[in-house]
């Protein structure tokens, strides 16, 4: 892949470093880099992934041949939509594919190093404080500061609101809300696809 010494961040820090690197290559090549990441993905190809590297660039090649491979492989395949559907849509389908592979491969490196919660709730505070490939290529990270700038208080009222837990959050007239039933199960497959971006994200 990348040619060089695999390369083992051991800290927090170092695992973020990494993670930020690996998400500019997946960013350059979605956006600036498009043209080239576009030719390299021809359907007539194997199956390809997008690997991203701390060094922020970027590779489109076959997945690793060792089983289990040494770090979590990318989306595998990432060639055979691109000419089924809208370039925009591909690309965006990509990016979402892209962030799981990058917090796979964060959560890889927690775990084989003994991050214990408080680390790995402050690494991952610190990469949901970027925006997400996703966001970056649609445009709705640019969105979401523009909202931000907007509303000064936004973040003292967003404080308040999640202060409360629990059963205070509820109004003591309110009667508790029954569980679902298991008949609802297909409404919760048609929304997974809705929830699936918003679930890290604050």
């Amino acid at each position: 892949m990348d040619g060089g010494v695999p390369y083992n961040p051991r800290s927090v820090e170092e695992v973020f470093r990494d993670f930020k690197g690996r998400r500019a290559g997946m960013i350059k090549a979605l956006t600036t880099d498009v043209e080239e990441f576009y030719q390299q993905c021809d359907p007539e190809k194997e199956n390809l992934c997008l690997y991203g590297f701390p060094s922020e660039q970027w590779e489109v090649n076959l997945p690793a041949e060792e089983v289990p491979p040494e770090l979590p492989e990318p989306a595998l395949g990432i060639n055979f939509a691109r000419d089924g559907m809208q370039e925009k849509d591909w690309l965006s389908l990509v990016a979402v594919h892209s962030d799981a592979w990058l917090l796979s491969v964060a959560s890889y490196f927690g775990a084989r190093f003994g991050f214990d919660k408080a680390d790995r709730k402050r690494l991952f505070n610190m990469i949901n404080d970027l925006p997400t490939i996703f966001e970056v290529v649609t445009g709705a990270a640019k969105k979401q500061t523009k909202e931000k700038s907007l509303v000064p208080n936004h973040s003292s009222y967003k404080s308040k609101s999640n202060s409360k837990q629990g059963s205070e959050a509820q109004p003591k007239y309110s009667k508790p809300v029954p569980p679902k039933e298991e008949d609802d199960d297909d409404e919760d497959e048609e929304q997974g696809d809705a929830l699936c971006g918003g679930l890290w994200r604050k």
